[in-house]
């Protein structure tokens, strides 16, 4: 059964820095591109980022607000994908979610097949 499961989120001051870890599960998903996708308070989802498959490149995208301060990076042994997060600001605040789809269709995609519980992440002083 595919499964994703993430881990990581807290609370962080305006400037500070966070990691994010999503263990996923299953046969397909090995193959499959992950991806994060945040939703801030009142607000619709946003895409943040998206790591291509292990049978793959391991092409990257990024969400325009986030590129230059986050960083994602897949670990096919461990079957984790993390999403390193400096120079948080109060408007990165939001639940972060791990997602899954058969391929990544850019930064900003929101529309995946497989999705996580979410962490929720709040940026504030």
């Amino acid at each position: 059964q595919e499964q994703l499961v993430e881990s990581g989120g807290g609370l962080v001051q305006p400037g500070g820095s966070l990691r994010l870890s999503c263990v996923y599960s299953g046969f397909t998903l090995k193959y499959y591109g992950i991806g994060w996708v945040r939703q801030a308070p009142g607000k619709e989802r946003e895409g943040v980022s998206c790591v291509d498959g292990e049978d793959t490149d391991g092409a990257i995208y990024y969400g325009d607000s986030v590129k230059g301060r986050f960083t994602i990076s897949r670990d096919n042994a461990k079957r984790t994908v993390y999403l390193e997060m400096n120079n948080l600001q109060p408007e990165d605040t939001g639940v972060y979610y791990c997602a899954a789809d058969p391929a990544c269709v850019g930064g900003a995609y929101v529309q995946y097949d497989y999705w996580g519980q979410g962490t929720s992440v709040t940026v504030s002083s």
